[in-house]
């Protein structure tokens, strides 16, 4: 799974600025236009990955890197601030639509920038990984200094969002990076002050996402992050991980008989492609109050918490390999999403680039 997966984020790139599509076509070779510098940073690791794993060889990971992060440092990709827009023209860097600068997105851009100047430490690529972390200005990105969390987006032609990386979600990640830069760091009220809602369900208890507790959020800081034996006011953040997966899971198997594609060896509630508008849905289960659900199981959710509960996903991926092969797994693996309960049986078309990110690492990190 995770050899097939890492073909996404080398086959759909441009070789020529290293950039790497938002999503792909899973079972035609049909291609976007639009890169994600989110899929990039997850890319960026997954390349040291791969090297590391014999897939691609040292100098096939060092230049395409290189390439990347100098597209960044150099241009034609703008920052604002240190921070990027968060779609990209895949030809020519430039910004996409009315993309937004966006700091979640440049964060886990920063992450696998800086992963990869510490595969290649003492490289010209560690050089331009801390060149990019040391220029994002987390204080402009806080309302110009005003607020004391980071704001969540930025346009020219609106300026500041009104929304803020201020409980507890995949920001955890964000807070890290802004908290310890060496040039323009937040100080730990971001951290400290931001709201955790706790809940319980089947006797898990858990710090859990507003509005619906989608599993990527549980998941995407601990793939750079080793959180295992960090606390935070008596909350161990990868226990707290494991715990959401296990209710996702549970919620699953509570409503097995509401849905077809729900079982103990088939479950995965979090962000990704839908069978209904608006065609991307953040899916999510208990013990949030607000639930998200219509019988679609995206195979990143059991697959991304690999590392958190591996002997249950390990059986998820090998159940829904055994058993809907022909119907979703495709070029880069599994597809994005699917629904048994459809007329036919509906399957996004798609992958995701961080939906195959968090599959990828995950699974590496429990290796």
């Amino acid at each position: 799974v995770e050899e097939k997966t890492f073909w996404f984020f080398w086959n759909e790139a441009n070789p020529s600025n290293g950039l790497i599509q938002d999503r792909a076509k899973n079972f035609t070779s049909s291609t976007y236009d639009w890169a994600s510098i989110a899929s990039v940073g997850f890319g960026l690791t997954a390349i040291c990955v791969a090297h590391s794993r014999g897939w691609i060889s040292y100098d096939e990971a060092y230049n395409r890197i290189l390439t990347t992060l100098k597209t960044f440092r150099d241009g034609p990709v703008q920052n604002v601030n240190g921070f990027f827009y968060h779609w990209l023209n895949i030809n020519t860097g430039q910004r996409y639509g009315t993309s937004e600068v966006s700091s979640i997105d440049t964060t886990l851009f920063l992450a696998g920038a800086l992963f990869a100047g510490q595969y290649f430490k003492g490289t010209e690529i560690e050089t331009i990984a801390d060149e990019l972390y040391r220029a994002a200005d987390w204080i402009w990105m806080s309302d110009d200094g005003v607020h004391e969390f980071v704001n969540m987006a930025w346009t020219p032609e609106s300026g500041f969002s009104g929304l803020y990386w201020n409980s507890f979600n995949e920001g955890v990640l964000l807070d890290v990076l802004a908290i310890g830069s060496p040039t323009h760091p937040k100080n730990t009220d971001c951290w400290v002050h931001m709201t955790r809602p706790q809940g319980s369900y089947e006797g898990y208890t858990l710090i859990y996402c507003t509005p619906y507790n989608s599993l990527f959020v549980h998941q995407y800081p601990h793939i750079w992050v080793d959180l295992r034996r960090k606390e935070y006011a008596g909350t161990n953040y990868f226990e707290n991980s494991r715990k959401a997966t296990l209710a996702n899971r549970e919620y699953c198997i509570d409503h097995q008989d509401d849905y077809t594609t729900y079982s103990s060896k088939c479950w995965g509630l979090t962000s990704g492609d839908a069978p209904v508008y608006p065609w991307y849905i953040s899916y999510g289960a208990k013990p949030n109050d607000t639930i998200n659900d219509d019988g679609t199981v995206q195979p990143t959710a059991a697959a991304s918490s690999t590392m958190f509960t591996p002997e249950e996903s390990i059986e998820a991926l090998k159940y829904m390999y055994a058993n809907y092969e022909s119907l979703i797994w495709g070029n880069y693996g599994f597809c994005d999403g699917f629904n048994l309960d459809r007329n036919p049986d509906w399957r996004a078309s798609d992958v995701i680039g961080i939906s195959q990110g968090a599959i990828m690492l995950a699974i590496e990190n429990y290796r």
